[in-house]
């Protein structure tokens, strides 16, 4: 065995191995710190594994909101002409009938006044004379053109259909009106507030009637309002769709682009919560609001591929 050996081997090395001395190790050439951070890494990468599984991430459907309050009724103007008195001021209670505007119509007041002395002289002698046929169908005659006057001036009055709340006066006295230009807005004092979102259309599918809708009014930021979606558009609509259904006032204050659905929720409360103290909604209050769409979990948005194999 030694022969065999001898020729494997050198002389010296096989001398230096029967002495039984010390024999020489492993080299290490990796520094000592890699071995904890590497079970360090592969802690992480388990962690942010399991992280992104379990986590989920919302995906929100975002648009311009307006708050409208029910029973706003818009008092236009009947007649072209001056505005010679305004009898109410913004938020006054008024009640069926009153008087909110009267615009200048002097010559049917003119009018009025001069049936009104022929009517007079005729009662009188009417009373004087009364089997008089002449002086009874004058007193008929004067009677109806008296009526008839009075209606005229009448359409030189604007005045409350119903009882009400006046939420807003567009014109003051001495300014000229056209026929057809807003006087006033009369609210009902049990109208409700209502809350229209003009969400991306591309969203229709996934909003459906009882699905959360947050608002943040401008004016209030992160104070969110938690509102449920009470009604959702059938088809998608324009910037010129949004005009007609919000009407032009407001819709000029919107900034719509592209294809929206109209997303409606009513408020239960007139008014509504911010910096611990309550405000009243105004009819045309702006804000922002958004109702969450989906969910799902952070590693099938890394890797969407694994939505096929996902439980």
């Amino acid at each position: 065995m030694e022969d065999e050996g001898a020729g494997l081997f050198r002389t010296e090395a096989l001398q230096h191995y029967a002495q039984g001395g010390e024999r020489g190790g492993l080299l290490k050439l990796s520094p000592q710190w890699t071995g904890p951070v590497f079970w360090v890494l592969l802690g992480a990468c388990v962690f942010a594994l399991v992280f992104s599984a379990l986590v989920h991430v919302s995906e929100y459907a975002e648009g311009p909101a307006v708050v409208q309050l029910e029973g706003r009724m818009d008092l236009p103007s009947p007649v072209r002409g001056t505005v010679a008195s305004v009898e109410v001021r913004s938020g006054e209670r008024v009640a069926a009938g009153q008087v909110l505007a009267r615009l200048g119509a002097a010559a049917e007041l003119a009018e009025l006044e001069r049936y009104e002395r022929e009517f007079e002289q005729l009662l009188r002698q009417r009373l004087r004379s009364p089997s008089d046929e002449g002086v009874s169908q004058a007193l008929a005659s004067v009677r109806a053109q008296r009526e008839l006057a009075r209606a005229r001036l009448e359409q030189w009055t604007v005045r409350a259909p119903e009882a009400g709340i006046v939420s807003d006066v567009r014109i003051r006295r001495g300014q000229h009106l056209v026929e057809g230009e807003l006087v006033a807005s009369l609210m009902r004092e049990d109208s409700a507030a209502v809350v229209t979102a003009m969400l991306p259309g591309e969203y229709r599918p996934l909003l459906a009637v009882g699905k959360p809708l947050r608002l943040e009014l401008r004016g209030f930021h992160h104070q969110y309002q938690e509102l449920t979606i009470d009604e959702v558009g059938g088809e998608l609509v324009g910037p010129q769709e949004v005009q007609r259904a919000l009407g032009p006032t407001l819709s000029a204050s919107l900034e719509v682009n592209g294809a929206v659905v109209l997303v409606r929720s009513r408020v239960a409360s007139r008014s509504f919560l911010a910096d611990g103290e309550r405000f009243p909604y105004f009819d045309g209050m702006l804000g922002q609001a958004d109702a969450r769409v989906r969910s799902q979990p952070i590693l099938l948005m890394l890797i969407p591929g694994l939505r096929a194999v996902w439980p």
